[in-house]
């Protein structure tokens, strides 16, 4: 009877995957356009400049004093505990598990794994660039600034520009990127700047960043969203590498277990014992035969079973030969 082989749950995914193989006709892939460009240029020019007027310590530096000073945690305490949960949607563990979890479930109904890897990248990309201007200017936020007036720039800090705001970003933003209709990307890109910008504000009104660490986490983030298209490529081809190393540990697996299956013996035939043999083999055992306890002598100790001289018993009537037999009576 012919078996179909177990599937374990990774095989059952990757069956999944490979009932469409081709990309779904009516999601197309974002390419680096002009207005793209543009975009991104006009981004990074506002990035430079908000980097430069801190630097120099600018009105935008006095700015961030002020709303410092105007302590926007006491002014409107009642909001404390919304603005306490609302802050969490720029948090990098949560949001990467909801956004992870929902473009997962895209990539299990579009049969594809871009937008799994377009999340991967993006993550990739805010870290590194965030993260080298966080530890490469070192600015100290509200909380541990020493000099009043002063962009404390340079001193081990970590909160320029404002890590909570670049993550909600690009993980909110990352939905819009990859909806499937303009009009889903132009709703969700709206709703995406709404919460990263209300992220960057709850950090402001906590007291935990200055007013400029938003701005330029906010233009950090749309950087990233911006130069994604240049991406696609890398993307295209770990998707096809990820599917190809698939196939060929599928084979590898295979063959492996075509060699490793066991090689039917030949049926043993029992023969059953006669009928006398069965009655010796039902019997019981013979009984143990102990020995006498105590030393044991050599052979040549021993005392003789038989005595020296003949065998023979002796006979009085019986003479020996060559004698005269006496006369009978």
């Amino acid at each position: 009877m012919r078996t179909e082989p177990k599937l374990t749950r990774l095989d059952r995914v990757f069956a999944r995957l490979d009932r469409e193989p081709e990309r779904p006709a009516h999601i197309d892939v974002p390419k680096m356009s002009r207005h793209r460009v543009v975009l991104l240029a006009a981004t990074l020019a506002f990035y430079g400049a908000i980097v430069w007027a801190v630097i120099i310590t600018s009105w935008l530096v006095r700015l961030d004093w002020q709303v410092m000073f105007f302590r926007p945690y006491q002014q409107w305490s009642e909001i404390h505990w919304f603005v306490d949960y609302y802050v969490v949607l720029g948090q990098r563990g949560p949001t990467a598990v909801m956004v992870a979890a929902w473009l997962g479930w895209r990539s299990w109904r579009q049969h594809t794994l871009r937008p799994l890897l377009a999340l991967g990248v993006s993550l990739l990309l805010l870290n590194i660039t965030v993260g080298a201007a966080k530890y490469g200017m070192g600015r100290l936020g509200p909380h541990y600034a020493t000099v009043i007036g002063s962009n404390e720039m340079w001193r081990g800090g970590d909160i320029f520009p404002s890590g909570h705001t670049a993550n909600a970003v690009v993980t909110w933003g990352i939905l819009a990127y990859m909806a499937s209709t303009p009009r889903a990307r132009r709703w969700l890109s709206a709703v995406s700047a709404v919460t990263s910008l209300g992220v960057g504000m709850a950090t402001v009104y906590l007291g935990t960043h200055w007013l400029s660490d938003v701005l330029l986490g906010w233009a950090a983030g749309l950087l990233i969203l911006l130069a994604l298209p240049w991406f696609e490529p890398l993307i295209a081809r770990s998707e096809a590498g990820i599917f190809d190393l698939r196939d060929r540990w599928r084979a590898r697996r295979s063959r492996t277990a075509s060699t490793a299956a066991p090689v039917s013996a030949p049926p043993v035939v029992v023969t059953p014992l006669p009928a006398d043999r069965e009655d010796v083999a039902a019997r019981s055992p013979r009984a143990p035969v102990y020995l006498a306890p105590g030393p044991h002598t050599a052979r040549s100790e021993r005392t003789p079973i038989t005595p020296a001289g003949s065998r023979r018993p002796p006979h009085t009537e019986r003479h020996p030969r060559g004698s005269a037999s006496s006369a009978r009576p």
